[in-house]
């Protein structure tokens, strides 16, 4: 029984991680705005109602449907390695909590890239919404007044963080009005300046000037540099659906690939919740992830033999070595052919047909902790992202992108928008999306019902933790598989799955958002 109905609507939909970016979205759709326009808006809300997920200083992917032409397009909006951080400065290490660990912001760029292909408002008014919660303030809910009250004790000794989120001192009240005048100012200044405000004016000369006093390697050349890529999605075909991802340097080849691995066995027939299901579903993620770490990067650097990790015949190979009845500790990497936490979900669709599947993020909680002063601006802390194996193809490099767990879904079925949906959660987001499309495809099941539905999370090695609300037999079978199993809460996975489902006859849209997080769905 989930523990809200599936939101249905006629005209338009809005899944997101808080009640006030789904009404801003809702709102923008009313007003003739497009779904990119709803999209955004909802977007720029999230970063001043839940700031610790995504920023100004972060950055985004998405996929976006337009019903004319059938056509997805994927915008990959992150940001790159600056020019002078190279692996001999990280002697110890890339610290996750220094503004040495931040790449070039990429989220505004992306947004007004997103705007330029499909929107339809101007941007003043498709930020007005955020401009108004950060001016004059939003209550602050038991998330957020959490959120603040666990980062206190690390971040409350930065005054520039410490004046927005301890305004008193102390973290707010719930219940208490949270104002931020100076993200309102920084959002005014992109409103009506554009790209050239964030990253060749004020703003920009603002995160570089601190960057430097704080031992960061940020310079205007690299924020002058900065430009989202608009890219051809990749995709795979599961069960007669088409499934689209994005391409590298995003991770969403992992999940075409744990797919077309799960299409070798019947999991309608097993049943996505029982021992044998769950199995299987974490040994396909097990060889999808040792193909990650052995062959992903940005693709401007290195060669990702993406067409062949998401064939068909590469995936019936990785599924002959999965023993049905026998866990794998660490499965090694597919033999190729002779040729190398803390983010916001949302999606909608409007009433033209025409759909997106957005994900923005910080990488960490407020990302490397550091606020800009006078800007309002949190910095992302992507640069733990690489690594500094030379050997690696995600090895750090002056002018590169990390490696993204951000990546996000779209189902189409003949051609036409079935599905769009996806999940935070760093790793946890392309096991989660697995789980997720198990659910609407092998099983038939409403959006809500799929988004409160049991998760589980396959860690290091064997280790497999598994929400309370499984079957006691697919816990204890699991078990005698020899996955070590830690059982959690009802509703304590990491994941905050927003999903919008498209009636294949009446085109009605059916949407669910997860109770693990203050998500909301809302049409008209």
């Amino acid at each position: 029984m989930a523990y809200r109905g599936t939101v249905v609507a006629r005209r338009g939909v809005v899944a997101t991680a808080h009640p006030l970016a789904t009404q801003a979205g809702v709102a923008m759709l009313r007003s003739g705005g497009s779904f990119m326009d709803a999209a955004v808006a909802a977007a720029a809300v999230l970063n001043v109602v839940e700031p610790y997920n995504s920023h100004l200083g972060g950055d985004l992917f998405l996929l976006a449907y337009t019903a004319a032409d059938g056509a997805v397009t994927a915008i990959n909006a992150s940001g790159a390695c600056p020019r002078s951080a190279t692996p001999e400065r990280f002697p110890n290490g890339i610290p996750p909590r220094h503004i040495s660990a931040v790449t070039v912001p990429g989220m505004v760029d992306g947004w007004l890239t997103a705007l330029a292909r499909f929107g339809r408002k101007p941007l003043p008014e498709v930020l007005a919404a955020a401009i108004d919660y950060a001016e004059n303030g939003f209550p602050a809910n038991p998330r957020f007044a959490a959120t603040v009250a666990g980062a206190a004790p690390e971040l409350g000794g930065r005054e520039a963080w410490a004046k927005v989120f301890l305004p008193d001192g102390r973290p707010p009240e719930v219940g208490q009005i949270v104002r931020q005048p100076d993200l309102a100012r920084s959002l005014k200044a992109i409103a009506e300046g554009g790209r050239s405000a964030f990253y060749e004016g004020e703003i920009a000369d603002a995160i570089v000037r601190y960057a430097g006093q704080r031992g960061g390697f940020l310079a205007l050349q690299d924020f002058q540099d900065h430009s989202s890529e608009l890219r051809d999605p990749i995709s795979t075909t599961y069960r007669g659906y088409r499934v689209y991802e994005q391409p590298p340097v995003s991770q969403g080849h992992i999940l075409l690939e744990e797919l077309n691995i799960l299409e070798c066995f019947d999991i309608g027939a097993l049943g996505p919740f029982s021992a044998a299901g769950v199995h299987i579903m974490v040994e396909a993620k097990k060889l999808a992830f040792a193909d990650r770490h052995a062959y992903s990067g940005d693709h401007r650097f290195v060669d990702v033999p993406i067409q062949e990790l998401i064939s068909k015949e590469f995936a019936n190979r990785r599924a002959a070595q999965i023993d049905p009845l026998r866990a794998a500790e660490r499965p090694a990497a597919g033999a190729l052919g002779t040729h190398g936490t803390d983010t916001t979900y949302l999606c909608v669709a409007d009433s033209d047909g025409n759909a997106v599947s957005f994900i923005q993020s910080l990488f960490h909680g407020f990302g490397c902790g550091e606020l800009v002063p006078g800007t309002g601006i949190l910095l992302n802390n992507r640069l733990t992202g690489f690594s500094l194996d030379p050997t690696s193809p995600n090895y750090l490099q002056p002018g590169k992108r990390p490696i993204h767990t951000l990546n996000t879904f779209l189902i189409t079925k003949d051609g036409r928008l079935s599905v769009v949906g996806g999940t935070p959660g760093g790793d946890v987001q392309v096991q989660t999306n697995l789980q997720t499309i198990t659910c609407l495809i092998d099983a038939n099941m409403d959006p809500q019902d799929v988004a409160e539905a049991p998760k589980w999370t396959s860690g290091d090695g064997l280790h497999v933790a598994m929400e309370s609300r499984y079957p006691a037999e697919t816990i204890e079978g699991m078990k005698q598989m020899g996955h070590k199993v830690t059982v959690g809460g009802p509703l304590t996975q990491g994941c905050a799955v927003q999903v919008i489902r498209v009636h294949p006859e009446s085109g009605a849209y059916m949407a669910g958002s997860d109770p693990r997080c203050d998500g909301q769905a809302a049409g008209y």
